[in-house]
């Protein structure tokens, strides 16, 4: 509730732009994992899932369980706390999940056409970041399952869970942009639309980091 006296007492101009720039994220999600999933053709090869589900994961799924919690973009605003940390799990256990299954997707057609694993700064940080989304994931069973946390602060562990977090979102944001980057991708579109696309993941990521960053203000001013 204080929270929320906190978030009404924002000036309006202030809140109808973080309200836009959630509803832009939204849309972002959605239309960059539309567009790759056109490009790439999913099922064509084995290739073509490796695109298509890393975006799946980091734009979409991971993006919107993030988004539950925004105060100004929430697509699930009336849900208790508890409700939306149920939810945000199996988001990013479905993000978690397409993001091992795009990776073994690529390593799979590498060793089918012999081509050496890691070689790139794209797969290096994927593959890391894959790692961390993973161990994120399961890192969140204690939050859910409070018996599991025992002598630890339920605190301190949605504190560090949200930092953890955001460095996950972000090392799949890096991602994105290093894999529009490669060959395959800025050989199939144009100029343009490489910035276009490329805009997606950065102005996503910069919302995202507002909404955790300011979260924790919030908290501060509030236990202040």
């Amino acid at each position: 509730m204080a929270v929320s006296r906190e978030v009404e007492s924002e000036p309006r101009l202030y809140g109808c732009g973080r309200a836009a720039s959630a509803a832009l994220t939204h849309l972002i999600s959605v239309i960059l994992t539309a567009f790759m999933a056109f490009l790439s053709r999913p099922g064509t090869t084995w290739f073509s899932w490796h695109p298509f589900l890393m975006t799946l994961a980091f734009s979409f799924f991971m993006t919107q369980a993030i988004l539950l919690f925004s105060p100004h973009g929430s697509l699930v605003r009336r849900f208790s706390h508890k409700a939306k940390g149920r939810v945000h799990w199996m988001l990013q256990g479905l993000g978690a999940l397409c993001a091992v299954t795009g990776l073994t997707a690529i390593f799979y057609n590498k060793g089918l056409n012999g081509k050496p694993h890691f070689t790139s700064w794209h797969g290096l940080l994927g593959l890391l970041t894959v790692c961390v989304a993973v161990a994120q994931s399961l890192a969140a069973v204690p939050l859910i399952y409070h018996s599991l946390a025992k002598g630890w602060s339920l605190a301190k562990l949605k504190r560090y869970h949200a930092a953890s977090g955001l460095v996950a979102y972000l090392l799949g944001s890096g991602s994105l942009l290093l894999g529009l980057c490669s060959t395959w991708f800025t050989a199939s579109v144009g100029e343009h639309t490489w910035y276009l696309a490329a805009l997606g993941p950065v102005l996503s990521a910069l919302v995202i980091m507002n909404q955790v960053s300011s979260a924790y203000i919030v908290k501060k001013r509030l236990q202040s």
